[in-house]
């Protein structure tokens, strides 16, 4: 009759029909145990899989066990994707009135002024952080109640576009070995994007000027020894077949994806800890996606990061000075 539709009409529309699987994801959500609103679980977050925020709150649901000992009570920083992934975005590190009750505020000293930041204890911080179209989640390098005293390397091995993925391997077993050798245990994950992040526990032992000039040593030593292959300059322009290796993710205020974090990426990828073993075995950079984490699931393999948590190392006074770093 060319007049508007009734917009409860059109949302009637968009609903999947009873008893399909999309329904059944929806009618799941719906029985999460949080005390806030979940809404608009029909909307399309990645259009070329068609996952809708419901799928996006499952997969959170699901993966919480594993993502929580990583994530649980550091500060974070989101992206958020009100509209989807192939909307606009934008990164969000300081609480506001909209922040569902289940993301915990708390203050850190920044330059100027006091901020206001955002902390998650449990599933139901994972949900409220999907439920605002977070689609991805990274941390600091510490946690909220010791912000001075960073926990965590993470060594970021950043290829150059086109490099063979065999090199990233390597780069990743290089920094291992060295690492290894200052008496210090690491892990590798995806990044959910072309690299890969090589990430260690440490005991709360050194302030952040030490931490981050540690993890400037090693990958500068590394770096010397091949310059043909690797670079510590952020400079695109002198990245040309090369793997730049970035420890900036290492200062105060710094922050790196959290594993099992999802990407803003149009295949929803996913940051992915994997094992050593794995990664020698022709694991690729982009196969873990929303889907295929939870098939991986399913399995179920083996947590490969199940050490991680239990794991207590310090960067020791002979790896300070075999670096040359003053503490």
């Amino acid at each position: 009759n060319g007049k508007p539709a009734d917009s409860k009409a059109k949302a009637r529309e968009n609903q999947p029909p009873p008893g399909s699987a999309q329904a059944d994801v929806i009618a799941l959500v719906k029985q999460l145990p949080v005390d806030f609103a979940l809404t608009n679980l029909d909307k399309v977050l990645f259009a070329e899989l068609h996952i809708r925020k419901a799928e996006l709150l499952a997969y959170y649901a699901s993966i919480s066990d594993l993502m929580l000992p990583h994530v649980a009570g550091r500060p974070l920083t989101i992206v958020r994707c009100p509209s989807g992934q192939s909307s606009k975005c934008f990164y969000q590190k300081h609480a506001n009135e909209g922040v569902p009750a289940a993301v915990h505020r708390f203050d850190i000293q920044e330059d100027s002024k006091v901020g206001t930041y955002m902390f998650i204890r449990d599933m139901a911080g994972l949900i409220a952080l999907a439920q605002l179209g977070v689609l991805e989640i990274h941390t600091w390098l510490c946690h909220a109640d010791k912000v001075e005293r960073p926990d965590q390397f993470v060594f970021d091995i950043d290829p150059d576009e086109g490099l063979a993925w065999d090199r990233v391997v390597d780069a990743a077993n290089e920094l291992r070995e060295r690492l290894a050798k200052l008496g210090l245990e690491s892990f590798v994950k995806t990044t959910g994007g072309k690299g890969l992040h090589v990430v260690l526990p440490v005991t709360r032992k050194l302030d952040w000027e030490t931490h981050k000039a540690f993890a400037r040593a090693v990958v500068v030593a590394m770096a010397a020894d091949q310059p043909q292959r690797y670079l510590t300059n952020m400079r695109k322009d002198l990245r040309k077949g090369k793997i730049f290796l970035d420890y900036l993710r290492n200062g105060r205020g710094a922050t790196a994806v959290a594993p099992y974090s999802t990407r803003s990426h149009p295949q929803a990828t996913v940051a992915t800890p994997i094992s050593w073993e794995e990664l020698g075995e022709g694991v690729r950079p982009d196969q873990f996606t929303v889907p295929s984490l939870i098939a991986r699931m399913e399995r179920p393999i083996p947590d490969p990061w199940a050490d991680y948590p239990k794991l207590r190392q310090a960067v020791s006074a002979a790896a300070l000075r075999t670096l040359k770093v003053k503490h």
